[in-house]
């Protein structure tokens, strides 16, 4: 099993806690594939919802294939997720509570199919997002003394 990673979504890592991720397929038009191939990918203010039983994915952007012609796709159009039933159900039980919100953290190919990190999360505050910060430098500074008495 390879895996070809094609974009990430940064900002979800800063803005939000994880609590649970889970793989999902993506039903894509054959345009929208082979932007995906070039990597032209945003994710970006992306988010997923359930809706009617079925898991669907909003705001994330495929740039139109330059190629495509009359046959390019519309590039903020919802797309469906595909789970399993019982994943979906379960999803929507944790996404009820209040301030969860699912949110895509990546797109890769896996084995030649495009691939969906969704992430259960729940938004930082921004003390939050400062201790994280605050943590991430204390490491690095830590990690470069090291580094210098080793030397």
């Amino acid at each position: 099993m390879t895996k070809q990673l094609v974009a990430k979504n940064r900002k979800a890592l800063h803005d939000y806690e994880v609590v649970e991720t889970y793989e999902a397929g993506i039903v894509l038009k054959g345009t929208e594939v082979k932007s995906v191939r070039e990597g032209r990918v945003n994710l970006k203010d992306s988010y997923a919802q359930v809706k009617d039983g079925e898991l669907w994915l909003h705001n994330c952007h495929i740039s139109p294939y330059p190629q495509g012609n009359i046959y390019n796709h519309e590039p903020l159009r919802p797309r469906k997720l595909l789970l399993h039933k019982r994943q979906i159900s379960k999803l929507t039980g944790e996404t009820t509570r209040k301030g969860m919100t699912l949110v895509p953290l990546s797109f890769y190919f896996l084995d030649g199919r495009v691939k969906v990190e969704i992430a259960v999360a729940r938004g930082k505050k921004s003390y939050d997002k400062r201790e994280t910060e605050r943590r991430k430098d204390i490491d690095r500074e830590v990690k470069m003394e090291i580094k210098r008495r080793g030397r």
